[in-house]
């Protein structure tokens, strides 16, 4: 059976694998690749290679949301990706994700090609948010996040981080079906390296499975991330190994979608992980037949 997630007019399906959603980042700050697609036509030519490359999606994000990142102005993060998602929305085919968490900045990304918005406060931060996704019928990724970016990774605490991401969930999800959203418009984003320890991360990411209950695609961003640098006391330029053994365990553990820098890559890590997934899942069957 294939699973689809309503975005505007358009359908995301999902397949025999998890789709790769490639990350265009219009920001001079962000960890990974700050300042490098910063004007509107180097963002354009980077997402058009993304697509080459295999991405099934883009995420446009003109606000850092790295560990200790300052809120850029509503005026300031319009400026810089609306133009950038109106011109990728003309030279790619694929479904554009707008990744803010302002309401105005998401209704003109809308206005101008996006069909899904990525809001790492899970619509908590702008109470104008969840009707601009119920209105357009956009895609809704809903992410966990334990404070602000600012200050997340200051003093991270859970007493069961998986648990009370599940409670997290079911009250967000019953927020947005209750504000006029429905289930097939929203992705699940348990939010690795948003406020959580490594120990929070690894925890998340071996119990993944456990998110299956909503019934919603899960969406996991570990691309190059600080956990990573802490396991293999590697800089973020040099994750890409550590990147591609989480993406790699991701899969076998039910992820929907990968949010991901690097798409030659982990495209080619997610295809093979998912073959062996699928006959894993072929061999159990037969066995109990």
């Amino acid at each position: 059976m294939t699973l689809t997630r309503q975005a505007k007019d358009r359908l995301i399906e999902f397949h025999d694998r998890p789709l790769i959603m490639g990350v265009v980042n219009v920001t001079p700050d962000s960890f990974f690749d700050g300042g490098r697609y910063f004007d509107t036509e180097a963002a354009v030519a980077h997402a058009v290679r993304l697509v080459e490359e295999g991405a099934d999606l883009l995420d446009i994000g003109a606000e850092s949301t790295r560990p200790g990142a300052d809120v850029v102005n509503e005026e300031e993060e319009r400026r810089r990706a609306i133009p950038v998602v109106a011109a990728v929305a003309k030279a790619v085919t694929v479904p554009i994700s707008i990744d803010t968490s302002k309401a105005s900045v998401a209704r003109a990304a809308l206005d101008a090609g996006a069909v899904l918005v990525n809001d790492v406060t899970a619509l908590r931060g702008d109470p104008a948010m969840v009707d601009v996704v119920a209105q357009s019928g956009a895609g809704i990724v809903l992410m966990h996040m334990q404070g602000t970016p600012r200050k997340m990774q200051q003093t991270p605490h859970y007493d069961d981080v998986v648990v009370e991401i599940l409670e997290f969930f079911e009250e967000r999800v019953h927020f947005a079906m209750t504000h006029g959203i429905v289930r097939r418009q929203i992705i699940l984003d348990p939010g690795i390296g948003f406020g959580k320890l490594l120990e929070h991360n690894l925890a998340l990411l071996a119990q993944l499975r456990r998110f299956a209950r909503f019934e919603c695609p899960v969406l996991v961003g570990v691309s190059q991330k600080g956990f990573l640098g802490q396991l293999l006391d590697r800089p973020v330029q040099e994750r890409q190994w550590g990147t591609a053994a989480a993406v790699a365990m991701a899969v076998d553990r039910g992820a929907g979608m990968l949010r991901v820098h690097d798409v030659r890559a982990m495209k080619d890590v997610v295809q093979v992980a998912a073959a062996i997934n699928r006959q894993t899942i072929i061999s159990m069957k037969a066995q109990h037949a």
